[in-house]
């Protein structure tokens, strides 16, 4: 189960919001082991596309630097799906990397034809666990904080 709290869970939507119609990525880091997404990091989609997401080498590389330096890992790996479901592509779980994350997907599909903006139309918001190509869904809670 993914335990978010409410200001990361948003800052989430609010990013794939924002770079729609090209899919938004990015990462949660906590402290080593510890499953707490404590610290949104907005990425850069190097890929600049509707449909595909790519993190910028440079810039991922600086990242893990930094959390190497913090003790921390990336608890969450999330990124937007602009016209389908939220759920992995075949493309998405060749390149999960990190078994011990979150994999978060957000899609922004339904919003965009809503007509975007601030329209109250959802934004689907699922997290999975993918280890070696095997895909699980997992339970998402939102808590006001992580306390």
């Amino acid at each position: 189960m993914l335990t978010i709290d409410q200001a990361t869970y948003d800052a989430i939507v609010a990013h794939a919001k924002r770079d729609h119609p090209d899919e938004a990525c990015g990462i949660v880091a906590g402290p080593e082991g510890s499953d707490r997404p404590e610290r949104h990091v907005e990425m850069v989609n190097a890929a600049g596309s509707p449909t595909f997401y790519e993190f910028d080498s440079t810039e991922l590389l600086a990242l893990y630097k930094q959390m190497w330096d913090r003790d921390e890992e990336p608890v969450v790996i999330y990124h937007s799906h602009t016209a389908t479901e939220a759920y992995p592509s075949r493309t998405d779980i060749g390149l999960a990397s990190e078994p011990g994350a979150h994999y978060v997907l957000v899609s922004t599909r339904e919003w965009a034809e809503a007509g975007g903006g601030n329209n109250d139309a959802p934004v689907p918001f699922r997290s999975y666990r993918i280890v070696d190509g095997e895909v699980t869904e997992e339970e998402v809670t939102v808590v006001p904080s992580l306390g």
